[in-house]
């Protein structure tokens, strides 16, 4: 779904327009692959959907219509946007999540300067030095479905394999062939000059990305934001945050470390929210009170409550985990190199065999409340055979659709399929959407004056 603006419409200006339009597209799916027996949600627009979704589950049994297909999902987690705010502020170390924090991605391509792409020898008149190039990502491109969801650190030692295979390949070609050899060797050129091309491709992205991810600027901005997800420094003033407003930096990035700052303190003391607060209006100008309105209204800017719930959460659901190893990673927080997404670490608790019971000491902590409607045959048949249990491994994948209402980033989708791969959960998770996002694009919804940002 490409419904931009959802999350501002639901969490601050109470339209619930939107929510209707999932429910629909849920429902548009149960007529495809029949009706789905549980449904677990978490936040106020998770329970709203699901009420919706009921009331249309009603009338559509009074049509009797039947499914088309033998494919069942299984299960569908609802996850309101406002349960996790700060994973989409957080820097997406994938491939994929990097090309969309800095070039951005909207309908699975990307606008590139198209002189990257071609030979120096090409006339520089023919190409404009502002002229872009659309890219597509697709996932039926073999390179590309390799290394959407690596973390970049482990991209350069994938593409460098796949040049020498390719080479060798076209090594082939020389010495001595039988006729039947030079046939054989015909037939797959087609396949290996897609490949060159591709990987010729992908190696002039990563090049470009590699530029901006080797900047003392985007170091600099990436250390603090892991400080403050690690806790650090958090109740007072942040020096690079004031470094930058002194520069008059994009207002953008300082409101995204800002938030970050806010979320993994739980709330900013009154003096310091006032303090950031009039430092950025008169640098900025008066223009943007009202961003700054929004943000608190939607719970991204706030002042600190007594329940410490990110340092709490953090805990008790590992939120951050320093993985030795990003290349071949052994938790999902490789997507952000230290950073759990909250939303995909309910996703993992939810196919544990206790589900989200083994959460209730949290879940107190998280907006909103649980949606949970499990029939009691259903029940029964999950305890027998949970989805972790040790006989599960011979059964087909169980199919789950997580529905992100609100918004989802490139680096949460990645996680999840992260763990389909995990053979001991025997999971297989869909992931809809109202719309893709990453920090930014999450906040410039928010904003109220984006011509003079």
């Amino acid at each position: 779904m490409e419904l931009s603006g959802s999350f501002k419409e639901f969490h601050l200006e109470n339209d619930p327009t939107c929510l209707y339009q999932v429910a629909q597209a849920i429902q548009g799916l149960q007529k495809l692959y029949g009706k789905i027996s549980k449904v677990t949600g978490r936040g106020p627009a998770a329970s709203k959907v699901w009420e919706l979704l009921e009331r249309l589950n009603r009338e559509e049994e009074d049509n009797k219509s039947h499914p088309v297909s033998s494919v069942a999902i299984e299960h569908l987690l609802l996850l309101d946007r406002s349960v996790d705010l700060l994973s989409p502020l957080v820097t997406q170390l994938t491939y994929e999540g990097l090309i969309d924090e800095i070039y951005g991605i909207k309908y699975n391509t990307v606008q590139l300067p198209a002189r990257k792409f071609h030979d120096s020898d090409d006339s520089p008149t023919a190409m404009s030095l502002n002229e872009k190039e659309q890219i597509i990502l697709n996932s039926g491109e073999e390179l590309f479905a390799e290394i959407r969801d690596k973390n970049f650190n482990g991209v350069g030692p994938v593409l460098s394999k796949k040049a020498k295979v390719i080479s060798s390949q076209f090594d082939e070609r020389h010495g001595d062939k039988s006729v039947q050899e030079i046939k054989q060797f015909v037939a797959r050129l087609p396949h290996m000059l897609a490949t060159k091309q591709s990987l010729a491709r992908h190696t002039t992205i990563a090049e470009m990305i590699k530029e901006v991810t080797d900047s003392s600027n985007f170091l600099e901005s990436l250390q603090v934001e892991q400080e403050l997800l690690n806790c650090i420094e958090t109740d007072k003033p942040n020096a690079y945050i004031e470094d930058m407003i002194a520069q008059q930096q994009p207002l953008l990035k300082i409101l995204r470390l800002l938030c970050i700052q806010s979320l993994t303190n739980s709330g900013l003391k009154p003096k310091l929210l006032d303090y950031y607060k009039r430092e950025i209006i008169h640098t900025y100008g008066y223009q943007h009170l009202p961003t700054i309105l929004n943000l608190e209204k939607a719970g991204l800017l706030k002042q600190q409550q007594s329940v410490r719930q990110y340092a709490v959460l953090r805990k008790a659901l590992r939120l951050t985990v320093e993985d030795e190893s990003e290349v071949t990673p052994k938790d999902i927080s490789y997507v952000h190199s230290i950073y759990a997404p909250l939303s995909v670490r309910l996703a993992e608790q939810l196919v544990q065999p206790n589900g989200w019971q083994g959460l209730n000491d949290v879940m107190g902590l998280l907006p909103g409340p649980t949606v949970s409607s499990i029939p009691y045959s259903v029940l029964l048949s999950t305890r027998r055979n949970s989805i972790t249990s040790e006989d599960s491994s011979s059964e087909p994948p169980k199919l789950i659709l997580v529905f992100f209402i609100g918004g989802c980033t490139f680096a949460e989708i990645s996680a999840l399929r992260f763990l389909s791969q995990q053979e001991e959960l025997n999971v297989e998770f869909v992931v809809a959407t109202t719309r893709l996002i990453n920090g930014n694009t999450f906040l410039t919804s928010l904003m109220e004056d984006l011509e003079r940002t």
